[in-house]
């Protein structure tokens, strides 16, 4: 049963999308009667709801102090013998944490997307493949493995992107997939390079290349090899974080896609980049994480700064809310960078952060970027202006809000929790995590932290702002049929509120998950300082 569990949480979904469309067969058939298209919702909606109540049985029986190898919860035979490629899948620290966020976030993003009406076949079951993709990456322990589940999540969002969102869905829709595929090539390169140059016979398997990596001793037109599976690894991982300069195609996509795949975008598919450096990168190339450490953490203070900076210059809600996401990953890049720090108190406070940041981030952003489609679908319009800015009457009535606190009680109180959390107020979940993550990083690069803390303040700017110009000042007539916040809507939103208030005042069960693995993660990478 244990072992079934892992394979249930991947392909639950696959079993959905098949039940689905024996439905829409049968359907058309003439044997059942499928004009209520809610069918396919509740189908949907059955299927992420075991697959998040596997998913809290997993970590209600997850010893985290067993390593990945020694755990009841593992799955492992040959696939493909040949080729010395496995169906190997299990969960460590690491990834137990991103499960539950997917999971999670996969049954509340059902729940968000009940009002779809067009093409409710394809967006559900588009969806579900998604769902699995996600979670065949977080369980992967053998690369060949990790990278088709990588792969498998490109086709589901592209389509989700293109035929479900805004109206430059298509081109948001091509730039994501363009620069995810750029990306893909070189982790293939990589992973195929760690499978033809390792020692010990060519491998996909993570748990040996942990060993076997390190031992490479080849080069390519001048540079060492290990050095140049690090760079194919890095731009792979990257531009999912996305770290700059390969962000652009995420303000757009945000932008354009649909409530239910922003919040899964932000939420989870961000953390795939991030996981893939601590997943692969870091334990199978420690040497080179060691030198790469710096730039990891200039980068993680680029993001911080720069994407805070373009969040200030936003006058869409939903677009600020996304160069948000691009800053506040920043964070777990310089607690990644925090590894090589001469004191494992420091280390280990931000990797812990980094893993901390990756699910609270995950949390608060999905709050953010419901609460801006709640009041998109009534008023239609996301602008963060006053509508005394404008001297034309006609154009303020049409872009101003104002007062919007009065108006939506329930409303505003979610969306203030939401803004303080993401601006790390003290005793709310974006707190702790940013505050490891600056306590790695000041650990091992002293200077490039204290630049990064002006994060702080441009993030307090710019979530300020939009709260001030939204929910404060006059209140304008146009949105007097404004309704507050409904059941469904409070449905989705109260999970995640109480997730970040809990891990902000008692973060201890976050860290209990992940601590060990990190203190694995840090024992491999250590003796290369």
């Amino acid at each position: 049963m244990n072992s079934s569990i892992l394979s249930l949480l991947i392909f639950l979904p696959v079993m959905g999308v098949m039940g689905m469309l024996i439905v829409a067969l049968l359907g058309k058939q003439g044997l059942m009667k499928t004009e209520n298209k809610d069918v396919y919702k509740y189908i949907a909606l059955a299927v992420t709801g075991v697959q998040m109540l596997l998913a809290f049985f997993l970590y209600a029986n997850f010893d985290p102090t067993l390593s990945v190898t020694q755990s009841p919860f593992t799955v492992q035979f040959d696939w493909i013998p040949s080729f010395n490629i496995e169906y190997y899948i299990g969960v460590d620290g690491l990834s137990m944490p991103m499960v539950i966020l997917a999971a999670l976030l996969s049954f509340l993003c059902i729940v968000i997307s009940w009002n779809v009406e067009k093409h409710v076949l394809g967006y559900f079951s588009l969806f579900l493949l998604l769902d699995a993709g996600m979670m065949g990456v977080f369980l992967s322990l053998d690369f060949f493995l990790f990278y088709i589940f990588w792969e498998v999540m490109l086709l589901p969002m592209y389509f989700l992107i293109g035929m479900w969102g805004g109206p430059q869905r298509h081109y948001a829709a091509i730039k994501f997939f363009l620069y995810t595929l750029f990306g893909s090539v070189f982790m293939l390169l990589g992973m195929l390079a760690l499978y033809f140059y390792a020692p010990g016979g060519n491998s996909f398997n993570l748990i040996q290349l942990i060993t076997q990596a390190p031992q490479i001793d080849a080069s390519l037109w001048g540079f060492d090899m290990r050095f140049l599976i690090w760079i194919a690894l890095f731009i792979g991982f990257a531009i999912k974080v996305p770290v700059f300069p390969f962000h652009t195609w995420l303000p757009l996509a945000h932008v354009e896609a649909p409530t239910a795949i922003s919040v899964i975008l932000a939420g989870v598919l961000l953390k795939m980049g991030t996981y893939g450096f601590l997943r692969i990168s870091y334990p199978l190339l420690p040497e080179e994480a060691v030198n790469f450490s710096f730039m990891m953490a200039l980068l993680g203070v680029i993001n911080i700064i720069w994407g805070a900076l373009n969040a200030i210059a936003q006058i869409d809600l939903k677009k600020m809310i996304a160069y948000s996401s691009v800053s506040h990953m920043g964070y777990v890049l310089l607690g990644m960078s925090g590894i090589v720090g001469t004191e494992s108190v420091g280390a280990e406070a931000g990797m812990n952060g980094a893993v901390m940041q990756m699910f609270n981030h995950g949390t608060i952003t999905a709050m953010l970027f419901t609460l801006v489609g709640v009041l998109y679908d009534q008023a239609h319009h996301r602008w963060i202006v006053y509508p005394m800015d404008y001297k034309d009457p006609e154009l303020a009535g049409k872009l101003g809000f104002g007062g919007l606190a009065s108006k939506l009680p329930i409303f505003n109180g979610f969306i203030v929790l939401a803004f303080f959390a993401g601006l790390g107020l003290p005793a709310l979940s974006g707190f702790i995590s940013e505050a490891m993550c600056f306590i790695g990083g000041f650990g091992s690069f002293r200077v490039l932290t204290i630049i990064g803390t002006l994060g702080i303040l441009l993030n307090a700017i710019y979530f300020l702002r939009a709260y001030q110009r939204i929910f404060l000042g006059p209140f304008n007539e146009k949105y007097s049929d404004l309704k507050d916040m409904s059941f469904r809507d409070m449905a989705v939103i109260i999970p995640l509120a109480f997730l970040t208030l809990l891990f902000g005042v008692y973060p201890q069960p976050l860290l209990e998950i992940m601590r060990h693995s990190m203190s694995k993660l840090i024992l491999l990478v250590q003796p290369f300082i």
